[in-house]
């Protein structure tokens, strides 16, 4: 009489849980990081919006005696493209005015740069609130 040896191939439990267990830990890891480079990727958003409506603005200026005080003026939207950031324009004079992309929606979590400035005065423009929300 012969015994037959059981050759069952497949993974056990222990080796299942191991493998779980280390693609949770790579998630946890991976998924703020994402979703920083995400985040970061979307101040571009506002860049771009904030910089349109600085061109905006020198067009107007230059057949008006000031800058506009309202996006409407500037046939600007109010809304970056993607609806990430809602524009505004304020401290208007026929110097200078002041643009802010403000986080909207999904982009509310960019706790460092919820408002993105464009500050100008004269022949002098400030970017805020600091160089890493412009890409520097």
């Amino acid at each position: 009489m012969s015994i037959q040896k059981n050759n069952l191939r497949g993974f056990t439990l222990i080796e299942l849980m191991i493998v779980l267990a280390i693609v949770a830990i790579l998630v946890t890891v991976a998924l703020p990081a994402y979703q920083n480079q995400v985040r970061a990727g979307r101040r571009a958003e506002a860049r771009e919006a904030l910089m349109r409506i600085q061109q905006a603005q020198e067009r107007w200026r230059s057949n008006n005696v000031s800058y506009a005080s309202a996006l409407s003026d500037l046939n600007v939207a109010a809304t970056s493209i993607d609806g990430n950031y809602a524009m505004s324009i304020s401290g208007v004079s026929a110097t200078g005015y002041t643009a802010t992309a403000t986080a909207q929606a999904k982009q509310a979590g960019d706790t460092a740069c919820a408002s993105i400035t464009v500050a100008v005065a004269g022949n002098t423009s400030t970017y805020g609130p600091t160089n890493t929300c412009w890409g520097r």
